[in-house]
């Protein structure tokens, strides 16, 4: 897109100071299209036109969208290439107890895969204590700890394999819980809660989806 537009851009700066001198010159030219400030001579500009966003259709491959909402997740998707299919995943936005955003988990279904049945990425804030890593439990049952892989400008990242058995527990369970210790507070711990609401049912439709025609 940049490339397109630069020899534009560059062909309109040469050809401006012409077109300005043409159009002092003829007193039929029509009115410009800004407002100005009689005051002082400045335009004020105009308002631009909102785009219409674009359909799944129109999306060039790569690009991630919402494809719809299972209870309490949402199906987030990439726009595959042309005759394949958009792999999804099911995303869901942690929030503390004052509704301030502070952490994110998506997770997949890894068929033939070996031990894990499902894939999470979490991502937790720039300032967690890598070293206590991060711990997953649901409703309030045996937790497992996990280490963060990597971090970026987004957060820090661990991604997460859960079994067969654990995927089930998601799917019986009403809610799970993160826990992570912030850097600041090394004493304390920051609990998040993941809803499970509509999560079988969006599992089960991600599992299906490679079976599509």
């Amino acid at each position: 897109m940049i490339k397109t537009a630069t020899p534009l851009l560059l062909a309109l700066m040469l050809a401006g100071p012409v077109i300005a001198q043409d159009t002092a010159n003829d007193d039929a030219a029509p009115e410009t299209a800004t407002e100005a400030d009689p005051a002082d001579g400045l335009s004020l500009g105009t308002p631009l036109e909102t785009a219409e966003p674009a359909t799944i259709e129109d999306l060039a491959p790569g690009q991630p969208y919402v494809r719809g909402q299972s209870g309490d997740w949402l199906f987030r998707c990439l726009k595959g290439a042309e005759g394949d299919i958009d792999p999804c995943q099911l995303y869901q936005l942690l929030k503390d107890a004052d509704g301030n955003d502070v952490a994110e988990i998506s997770m997949f279904p890894l068929p033939n895969s070996g031990r894990a049945a499902a894939g999470a990425t979490i991502v937790a804030p720039l300032e967690t204590l890598l070293t206590q890593q991060l711990t997953v439990s649901v409703d309030g049952g045996e937790a497992r700890r996990y280490p963060f892989t990597f971090c970026n400008t987004a957060g820090c990242v661990a991604r997460v394999g859960f079994t067969a058995d654990e995927v089930a527990q998601f799917k019986r369970g009403n809610t799970a819980t993160l826990r992570m210790v912030p850097a600041a507070a090394p004493d304390q711990e920051v609990v998040l809660t993941v809803s499970l609401t509509g999560f079988t049912a969006g599992y089960d439709n991600l599992v299906e989806i490679p079976d599509a025609e």
